[in-house]
């Protein structure tokens, strides 16, 4: 199925049911766009996640192509749930991931019928199976994995080697490569440093698998943020990562005739000459009610403003109580969905308070906002590390103990927050200044002829445009 010398180039892009990893790929259509008139892209996606894709595409000659999602395939999935954020529980997420392989053979009948022919797969690391089409017809896939070079390369030299240390909360390198990159298996999630036979291991098995065997993987990072883990993979593993982000960069700004009520307050604690800590642990994290109370009374005393994003597992009283006593201080948004580059990019945003999703650490580097990090899950912790140690852009939290992973004290949070928001003080202006400089080279990269612009413009004449 490789195009002809006449065709115009035709990728087709596959985004995992989760806003985290669909996003950054609608920027990518934007920037292939951008970098080629003549490209066709097409995107698959399912009934239920269409209207958002389409919606965010628009303006552009992006083809949308809806599959049909599996039902009853789980016992506590309901009917009709094809996104991770609309599980009942993230413990779901393995059988759900599981799941869209019945989306396969759709998807590959549908695939041979395109025109023009399709010049190459862009398929999230979470569909493995795509690899198995694209060999069979003869279509370079390439990989995209929504985390940062660093995590990548920590779990590939996981799957090859065991722990050297016994505890949980002891320290060790990552690598001879590494040395100076000290981790703790709490940083890691359970399931890996305790693999058992199952499939959770069966799943991350084939991902890794399916990855080393694509023809490339695309990275949302820059070569500037992370050089020696880029160089690392490429000199180590015989694909190639292109880092063409960050990809928040391409998005396009929404103009609304009248703003947001939450931008209003910003506005008005602007002109009051207030810094504002903005709190969000992103759309997937689940926290229990009571870490919310201890997050709550630590915001209330460390003295700061905020605007916490919040998602609230259900009604609470003391919840209800504290968002009074903090009115005209704090302002609360409760269960309702912000545009968080708007939000970081006011003038009076001074910090962020983050899970440390890969996407809100890439937000905060683009509007030199540092970073508070409340890691929960997934690669979160790694890059709360990596905020705070290697990048020197924020702090984290810790528990009583000193563990990063566990419940964390209102104590803890209240003296981190004011360490965040210590504008002139020596640590909070060594993690501005950072920021900042990252910020110059995250905006470099993408401009023609910097380093991610390049690497895409690559990336299309070696993959995407290659006569096979």
């Amino acid at each position: 199925m490789a195009p002809s010398s006449s065709e115009s180039p035709h990728v087709v892009i596959l985004p995992f049911m989760a806003k985290g990893h669909t996003i950054p790929l609608l920027h990518l259509t934007r920037l292939l766009f951008l970098h080629r008139s003549d490209i066709a892209v097409t995107i698959f996606t399912t009934h239920a996640n269409s209207p958002f894709i389409r919606q965010s595409l628009h303006d552009t000659k992006a083809s949308v192509i809806d599959l049909t999602f599996p039902q009853n395939f789980h016992p506590e999935i309901p009917q009709g749930v094809e996104s991770v954020d609309k599980l009942p529980s993230q413990s779901l997420f393995i059988p759900f991931a599981v799941a869209t392989k019945f989306l396969q053979p759709e998807f590959e009948r549908v695939i041979e019928s395109l025109q023009p022919n399709v010049s190459c797969i862009i398929s999230d690391a979470f569909f493995p199976w795509s690899l198995d089409i694209a060999l069979k017809l003869s279509i370079p896939r390439l990989d995209f994995a929504g985390c940062s070079n660093f995590c990548i390369i920590f779990y590939d030299i996981l799957m090859c080697q065991e722990f050297l240390v016994d505890s949980d909360d002891e320290l060790f390198s990552l690598a001879p490569s590494f040395p100076n990159i000290k981790l703790t298996k709490n940083d890691i999630e359970p399931e890996f440093t305790h693999a058992q036979p199952g499939e959770h291991t069966d799943f991350y098995t084939d991902v890794f698998t399916a990855t080393n065997k694509s023809k490339g993987t695309i990275r949302n990072s820059f070569y500037e943020l992370e050089p020696e883990f880029v160089d690392y993979w490429n000199k180590e593993k015989p694909l190639e990562a292109w880092c063409v982000g960050p990809l928040c960069l391409a998005a396009t700004k929404v103009v609304s005739s009248e703003k947001p009520m939450w931008i209003q307050w910003l506005d008005e604690m602007s002109e009051d000459k207030n810094c504002v800590l903005y709190v969000a642990f992103g759309s997937l994290s689940e926290i229990t009610i009571e870490q919310f109370r201890e997050i709550a009374i630590g915001l209330e005393n460390s003295g700061e403003h905020f605007l916490w994003v919040v998602r609230l597992p259900s009604e609470d009283e003391f919840m209800s109580e504290f968002e009074e006593r903090v009115k005209g201080r704090g302002l609360l948004v409760k269960n309702q969905w912000v545009d968080q580059a708007e939000i970081l990019s006011h003038e009076c945003v001074s910090g962020f308070m983050s899970h440390c999703g890969w996407n809100s650490v890439l937000e905060s580097i683009c509007e030199s906002v540092p970073m508070l990090g409340f890691p929960i899950t997934a690669d979160q912790h790694l890059n709360a590390r990596m905020v705070e140690e290697y990048f020197r852009i924020g702090v984290k939290v810790v528990t009583r103990n000193g563990s990063v992973r566990g419940f964390i004290g209102s104590e803890c949070i209240e003296n981190k927050v004011k360490e965040l928001m210590d504008i002139e003080g020596e640590k909070g202006k060594d993690m501005r200044k950072n920021v900042k400089k990252l910020n110059e080279k995250a905006r470099n990269a993408m401009v023609e002829g910097g380093s991610s612009w390049h690497t895409l413009n690559l990336l299309i004449d070696e993959v995407i445009c290659k006569k096979t």
